[in-house]
Parts: C-alpha cells; sequence; structure tokens
C-alpha cells in the first residue's frame, strides 16, 4: 500500500512539475524566475551526501555541479572549470578577525598570508625594524615589508624569520599549522605538478602582481600574492614580483624549505631559505 501511495505521489509531481514553468514548495507562488523554489522557516534543503571517494568517482561532472562531502574535509563541493573545489568557509584567528579559507583537494588553506603578532600561547612576537638587528637574530621576529604597515599590511600580511615559524609556542592559531615541504608538494601534485602550479595558485591580473602575471588563473583560490621578502642582511627585495611562503621543514641546520611564485612564471619553485629570511607564511588546517 505504502509503495502504490508513493508511486501515485510520484506521478502526481511529475505532471505538476511538466505543466509549470515553475514550481513551489512550501509555497503558492513560486518566484518566477526560479524553476524551483523552497520556501521553509523550519527546515532547510539537503544536496547529495557522499564520501570523497565516491565524490571523486561521479562520472563526467558538471559545470556548477554542488554535493556535500560527509568524510573530511567535511563541507559543501562544487565543480569548477575541471576542479572540485570547497566551498569557502570562514574562521576566527587568535586576533578575533574572522579568516576565509578554501579546500584544494583534501587540504583547506587560509587565503591570505598569516599577520599575527603573538604566538599561540599569546606570547608577543617582537617587531623588528633595524636592518643589523634583523640579520643578527637567532629568536623568532616578524616585520612588514620596508617596515610600512599602513601601506602593506592588508594585502601581504606580514613577513616572519624562520625562527618564529619554528618556535615551538606556535606560529599559527590553533587548529593550524604551517605547512611542511610534503604539504606544498601534495598541493603542487594536485593541480598538476610545480611546472604549472603556480599560475594556478597566483592572484589573477596585475593590480598586485607586475605584469605579465604569467599563466595567473587562481583556479585553485590560493590567491598568492606578491610579498617580497627581506633577506637575511635586513634588505627589503622584489615586492611585487615574486612570494615566497616558508614551510615548517629543514633544509639543513641553518634554514627550511620554502615555495616561490614569479611573475614571469606559470610554475612553483621549491627553495631553501636562512631562518634569518623574512618570507609570508599561509597556514594549513590540521
Amino acid at each position: 500500500m505504502k509503495t502504490s501511495l508513493a508511486f501515485l505521489l510520484s506521478l502526481f509531481l511529475l505532471k505538476h512539475i511538466h505543466a509549470q514553468q515553475n514550481v513551489g514548495v512550501g509555497t503558492a507562488t513560486p518566484n518566477v524566475s526560479a524553476l524551483l523554489d523552497i520556501n521553509s522557516t523550519t527546515k532547510g534543503f539537503l544536496p547529495p551526501r557522499m564520501t570523497a571517494s565516491q565524490r571523486i568517482a561521479i562520472t563526467s561532472p558538471s559545470e556548477g555541479l554542488l554535493v556535500y562531502q560527509t568524510n573530511a574535509s567535511v563541507g559543501l563541493y562544487f565543480y569548477k572549470k575541471n576542479v572540485w573545489t570547497k566551498v569557502s568557509e570562514a574562521t576566527t584567528s587568535t586576533s578575533n578577525i574572522a579568516v576565509p579559507f578554501v579546500s584544494i583537494c583534501c587540504q583547506s588553506w587560509m587565503t591570505k598570508n598569516l599577520d599575527v603578532n603573538t604566538y599561540r600561547n599569546g606570547d608577543i612576537i617582537p617587531l623588528v625594524t633595524d636592518n643589523g638587528t634583523w640579520g643578527a637574530l637567532t629568536t623568532g621576529a616578524y616585520c612588514y615589508y620596508n617596515n610600512d604597515s599602513t601601506t602593506y599590511a592588508a594585502i601581504y600580511g606580514k613577513l616572519y624569520n624562520g625562527f618564529a615559524v619554528n618556535d615551538p609556542r606556535g606560529l599559527a592559531p590553533e587548529g593550524w599549522h604551517v605547512p611542511t615541504d610534503f604539504e606544498w608538494t601534495t598541493l603542487e601534485n594536485c593541480l598538476g605538478g610545480n611546472s604549472v602550479s603556480g599560475g594556478l595558485l597566483k592572484e589573477m591580473f596585475t593590480t598586485n602582481w607586475t605584469t605579465p602575471n604569467t599563466g595567473a588563473t587562481n583556479i585553485s583560490g590560493f590567491t598568492g600574492v606578491p610579498g617580497g621578502n627581506r633577506n637575511s642582511s635586513g634588505t627589503f627585495t622584489f615586492l611585487g614580483t615574486d612570494g615566497y611562503w616558508w614551510s615548517s621543514s629543514a633544509s639543513n641546520a641553518s634554514g627550511a624549505w620554502y615555495r616561490h611564485l614569479f611573475y614571469n612564471l606559470s610554475g612553483s619553485v621549491k627553495g631553501g631559505g636562512l631562518y634569518r629570511n623574512g618570507f609570508s607564511v599561509r597556514v594549513i588546517r590540521d
């Protein structure tokens, strides 16, 4: 009996849909611009729910396809330009500022450079402006490009030396960490390898990047910006042409691996930098 009722109801709904240009659920007057208008103040809409492997196994997904993934990283995913992307969410950093993030494959990255002035436990990270002092440091510190927070902080965040990145008190906010070299490599491989991944990571256009900003599509949503660096003698260089991001993995006793994006290349390059250098930091969710 229940099966028969369900069948009859299905026939009724199909007939109703074919008879109208648009359909309302919970409303007798669906919006004329909507094919389906669902109205409720007590219930929500549930898209198809599936695991990551089930999502990836979808054959020839259409542009704009939307599903809800039930295992890590949990959330809404949509298909855009041959890439599954997690719908951006917002998290709150230790400075109580909402920071957007994006999921790229199975990783969740903040979409802005780190801009904290305390370690995770609340201890202050020293701001060091003097070139000689910066070059002689053996402990954590940060600065702004050209020591000018008014011009550069909002776009590029802070530049941190490698000692701050690896301080045991933790540079990243709770629930996040500075990516390892392996996690950077995983990101590059996911985006087609380091020969092309730079373009997919770079912010588009030439508002911040120097022309020609080769290959920049930002398909990943990473939105990499060219924050330049502060070298081991304290000198600031390459703003607008190069972006440098630390990893937490040591390259030798005095430095760590980093990733480097260029204004005139579509690839990303792995390098080893001295802990006395000042680079940008992007954090990844635990």
